[in-house]
């Protein structure tokens, strides 16, 4: 049984609290979080304990960390962990400033722990089947990639204050899919955005829609949309084109039902928002990590990983402010 200590008690932390009690090989064995209410009431529910930072760093019972507190913490935490000799899981991302990724990084290797990083996404059981078939060859050679990621609401203004702009918030989840889906890295990246959803956005110097293409070296191209509204629900689809066909994943509907009537036919709007559409995800994700834990495996999603998915988002953000395509 590997106990885990989890850093931050908020919305995603609940959600990895569930997947690590739910598993028959770890425990949640305690909280941490600078608000004691919300830890205390986590670690009740699992049976786990509230522990300070520093208590979880030095205590020998835990065996891996599980970071899902606030952005602007996870690299201390990271280079704390790696330096206890903890198995280390953190969400995306390592850190706003490509620069103190880097430093992170280089402390993680030379304490020779695992690191693995959050993008849950990869572990989505649509879209990792569009990426096995690919790699299967059953649509020859891909030629073209099409994401569309649109959150069902923005969020506040005070929230995009502190994220660090859309492209490294929301779109870096799409920068890291697209290395994954396309499997080589892109030579060039051209963005565009504006400001359509909340006026407010515009005010804390961020935007709420875009289109981001990344050409590479083959020739291939993939484009990404962004928007922060989707009036009917959280929309998450990709389609790989290929010269000798096509791999769609569609979104993930509240029901399958389907009704066809005089006017036509109907049906559900797509999941509501992340906690439903990856659900199985962030399960699948963990069930990595716990491999990784046993020494099975090596993390699928790496601090490299994160460290070139914030590099593609500072570069989409250098191009959209230039107005030209940057060469990577």
């Amino acid at each position: 049984m590997f106990n885990i200590a989890l850093f931050g008690a908020g919305r995603i932390g609940q959600v990895h609290a569930v997947n690590i009690a739910d598993h028959n090989e770890t425990r949640l064995y305690s909280v941490i979080d600078p608000h004691q209410e919300g830890a205390l009431t986590l670690a009740a529910k699992h049976g786990a304990k509230v522990q300070s930072c520093e208590e979880a760093m030095v205590d020998p019972q835990i065996h891996g960390v599980l970071i899902a507190s606030a952005t602007d913490t996870h690299a201390d935490l990271i280079e704390h962990a790696a330096r206890a000799g903890k198995t280390i899981f953190c969400e995306k991302p390592v850190h706003l400033d490509l620069a103190r990724v880097r430093d992170c990084l280089a402390t993680v290797a030379a304490c020779n722990v695992p690191l693995f990083v959050g993008f849950n996404r990869r572990f989505d059981p649509q879209f990792r089947r569009v990426k096995t078939d690919a790699q299967a060859g059953c649509i020859g050679k891909p030629e073209s990639l099409l994401i569309i990621s649109r959150d069902p609401s923005p969020p506040p203004a005070e929230y995009v204050r502190v994220s660090g702009g859309m492209f490294r918030d929301m779109t870096i989840h799409d920068f890291d899919m697209a290395r994954f889906i396309m499997g080589e890295e892109p030579v060039s990246v051209y963005a565009q955005g504006s400001n359509l959803v909340d006026p407010a956005i515009g005010e804390a110097g961020d935007i709420d829609t875009a289109f981001i293409v990344l050409r590479y070296a083959s020739g291939a191209m993939a484009t990404i949309v962004n928007s922060r509204r989707s009036s009917y629900g959280y929309d998450q689809r990709l389609e790989l084109h290929g010269s000798e066909g096509l791999l769609c994943a569609g979104n993930i509907l509240e029901n399958q039902v389907q009704h066809y009537g005089k006017q036509g036919c109907t049906s559900a709007l797509p999941e509501h928002f992340f906690l439903q559409r990856y659900k199985s995800a962030y399960a699948a994700e963990w069930e990595h990590f716990v491999a990784v834990l046993r020494g099975e495996a090596v993390p699928d999603c790496s601090g490299d990983d994160g460290e070139r998915a914030l590099y593609l988002a500072d570069k989409a953000l250098e191009s959209l402010r230039s107005q030209r395509e940057i060469v990577l």
